[in-house]
């Protein structure tokens, strides 16, 4: 794999630690720039408005010291474990919300992926709504995202990924890359299970279908078709449930309406959040 320029998104917790984790070790033998990033908000008090006084400058300040003082020790930790000379360090405190902290920080230093933890299991509606991870994945829809729930414990190795794909879209190369790095890189195998009614696909599906298999004809893949009338998430989920290997499940994002159909499922919650793999999403746009 060439270069990779990753975004590690942090607020310190043991959860996005998890993340920085599973990052060095998927990325262990690919030359890396790891941008340890951190967002700090002051209080709406009116950091905003031309009355902000005097006050709120040395909060602005205590905060943003604080902020860079945690980036430092949580650099003295990565580097306390990864001795790896091709993984090269840059700490970023940004004012402002996590969303336009990244979103800035991608656009400035041409990012390849932000890597970020997802809460467990636990109090699914709230941590999925509410979650940043799925605001980022939302709003960021110019970079892959990579979302590791924080009871993941990754191997270092990638034996085979899930790519949910409703063909609703005639992949370019560049689109399928993402996932394509990692599969050639591992040597992993990619699963390709249809996400939609599998009743007859459509002309345009269909064509789809054959041009994504001409895209991947440099890894080893195979079409999962799961029988119909089973929601999307159900579908994944008997996927890697049927298969015990799986160390990524990848939803290629083909407009803003899939992913809303899938997250007012209600299972969703269950799945992309709170499925056992880490999840990457790719966001497409004609």
């Amino acid at each position: 794999m060439e270069k990779k320029r990753i975004i590690l998104p942090t607020d310190f917790s043991k959860n996005s630690w998890n993340a920085i984790d599973y990052a060095l070790q998927v990325f262990k033998e690919v030359p890396c720039d790891f941008f340890l990033l951190n967002s700090y908000q002051v209080g709406a008090s009116g950091l905003s408005t031309k009355m902000a006084g005097a006050n709120d400058t040395r909060l602005y300040n205590l905060i943003k010291e604080q902020s860079e003082r945690e980036l430092n020790r949580e650099l003295e930790k990565i580097q306390e474990l990864d001795k790896n000379p091709k993984h090269k360090f840059f700490l970023r405190s940004v004012a402002g919300t996590l969303v336009n902290a990244i979103g800035k920080t991608v656009y400035n230093e041409e990012i390849d992926y932000i890597i970020m933890g997802t809460k467990g299991a636990s109090g699914l509606q709230e941590v999925f709504m509410g979650s940043n991870t799925y605001k980022v994945i939302k709003e960021i829809d110019f970079c892959p995202v990579i979302a590791v729930p924080d009871d993941y414990r990754p191997d270092g190795n990638m034996d085979s990924i899930l790519l949910a794909t409703g063909y609703e879209h005639l992949f370019e190369n560049y689109e399928l890359k993402p996932v394509l790095n990692f599969a050639e890189h591992f040597k992993a195998k990619i699963w390709i299970t249809h996400v939609g009614s599998l009743d007859e696909l459509t002309k345009e599906q269909k064509a789809s279908k054959i041009a994504l298999e001409k895209r991947l004809k440099s890894v080893n893949f195979e079409f999962v078709e799961v029988e119909k009338d089973t929601s999307v998430n159900q579908t994944i989920q008997k996927v890697v449930d049927m298969d015990r290997s799986i160390d990524m499940v990848v939803m290629i994002n083909q407009d803003h309406s899939f992913f809303e159909r899938l997250t007012r499922e209600p299972v969703i919650k269950k799945v992309s959040f709170n499925t056992t793999v880490p999840f990457l999403v790719i966001h497409l746009f004609e």
